[in-house]
């Protein structure tokens, strides 16, 4: 990215100037960003909408645990009261005293679009990483480091670029490996490039281009990272998104696999090609990605939501959600519940006794058939055989929770981080965690009077 850092720096100069200063900037509390997509014109007011502060799974990570210093680091899209103004801020939660920090204000992105929203990544040195994404090529992106290791409060500006969906993996003793989207010839093009350091990175090389693009998901495991993707068919595009395809490196993106080992031609530009799991266009079946993570036996598990179509309302029910399973032999797909929107957004752990997990709005909430609604949590002890309603973690009398987000390496203690939000009018919204055996829900302050806070602990539902 560093070849295209002078024409940017010229464009916001003013702005990263503000950005690289050294003097930290906190807020009073954990406020998320409101968003809306698409107005629909009906009963249901937008096609997504809500508390996006976790906002959106097409790019990660956005929480890390480290053991080294017991935190749980996190990043998200924050705002105060009466705006709609996105600001990156940056915290931790210290499992050790359980208390959190007044979030650092790293930017304010000058835009309300949550697409905007920060990842993170946290180096071998334990200096933390802040990758802020742009929606499209209007605006620009930044990658900061923390001066200092585990530290939220001094930031330096590495680079001022463009890049969105963001995935930026850190794998010891290699570097960067940067999975993202670059928007061009009207679509979504999947890109990677690498970076030792992280100041000097090589040129991003196409990953995929199909027709109108792609979203993707990505996870790593120690020697592989995975991307898995759907594709946008023309010429109606990202409301037609389609089809699930796998692919993963074990060399830092200089060659691309299939699954079950084969060598693949970069870059994939046919709709139909070696990495494809399975075709829904051909049954009609629109495809909404939530996570892919690695079972115990190194296979990758999709889980992933598919609908009639890409419209609010119970026309395009069923919205049915489904796990892919790697065999070793092939892909077990099974469905394993239902819910009522398509931005119902939830994640997947793979727990050292075999245990699925999944945390998920597959309640419909106050506000049903728009995004989100109430978080439950599911188990699986068969691999997906078979599912137990564990329990459910909220029970909302106003706004709807959404878009669950796993920390890498989560600590039992602060295993998933949401935000909440009207769905039909522009709201307050609150960020909320819970624990592995979803026993308890925290709220992080939205209002702080000292330093340090110890989260709110939530009345669960009966």
């Amino acid at each position: 990215m560093k070849y295209l850092l002078a024409s940017f720096l010229v464009m916001v100069g003013q702005a990263t100037f503000v950005f690289s200063q050294t003097q930290p900037v906190t807020a009073d509390g954990y406020i998320g960003i409101w968003y809306y997509n698409q107005p629909s014109q009906d009963e249901y007011v937008y096609k997504y909408s809500g508390g996006f502060a976790t906002y959106p799974q097409q790019q990660s990570p956005i929480a890390i645990y480290v053991k080294e210093v017991d935190k749980t680091f996190f990043c998200y899209g924050g705002t105060v009261p009466g705006k709609q103004e996105l600001l990156h801020m940056v915290s931790y939660y210290d499992h050790k005293t359980g208390m959190v920090p007044r979030p650092t204000l790293l930017l304010n992105k000058k835009t309300d679009d949550a697409h905007d929203n920060p990842v993170m990544s946290i180096d071998e040195k334990g200096h933390l990483w802040i990758f802020s994404n742009a929606h499209g090529t209007s605006r620009p992106s930044y990658i900061h480091r923390s001066r200092k290791p585990y530290d939220i409060r001094d930031f330096e500006l590495i680079s001022t670029t463009n890049f969105s969906y963001g995935h930026p993996w850190y794998h010891p003793g290699k570097g960067f490996l940067f999975l993202h989207t670059l928007y061009e010839d009207k679509g979504r093009s999947l890109y990677w490039n690498t970076s030792a350091d992280g100041r000097d990175w090589t040129k991003p090389q196409l990953l995929a281009r199909a027709e109108l693009g792609h979203y993707q998901i990505t996870a790593p495991t120690k020697d592989r990272t995975a991307s898995v993707f759907n594709f946008h068919p023309a010429p109606i595009g990202v409301n037609a998104r389609t089809n699930l395809y796998y692919v993963e490196t074990t060399d830092m993106g200089k060659t691309w696999k299939t699954v079950d080992g084969r060598k693949l031609e970069i870059p994939l530009r046919q709709v139909h090609n070696p990495a494809l799991v399975h075709d829904y266009q051909a049954e009609r079946r629109l495809v909404y990605l939530k996570e892919v993570v690695f079972g115990n036996d190194g296979h990758p598990v999709i889980l992933y939501l598919t609908s009639g179509g890409y419209e609010s309302g119970p026309k395009n029910d069923p919205r049915i959600w489904h796990t892919a399973r790697w065999t070793g032999k092939n892909w077990e797909i099974r469905q394993f519940t239902r819910s009522d929107h398509n931005y119902d957004f939830g994640a997947l752990w793979i727990e050292p006794d075999g245990t699925w997990r999944v945390i998920a709005p597959t309640d419909p909430g106050p506000q049903p058939y728009t995004t989100g609604g109430d978080m439950v949590m599911w188990t699986s002890k068969d691999q997906g055989r078979s599912w137990k309603r564990v329990r459910k973690l909220t029970a909302a009398k106003e706004r709807n929770h959404t878009y669950a987000r796993k920390p890498v390496n989560a600590h039992p203690d602060f295993y998933a981080l949401w935000a909440d939000g009207d769905t039909k009018k522009p709201s307050v919204s609150y960020l909320y965690f819970t624990n592995r055996e979803g026993t308890a829900v925290w709220r992080l302050p939205p209002k702080m009077t000292g330093e340090f806070a110890k989260p709110e602990k939530i009345e669960l539902p009966r």
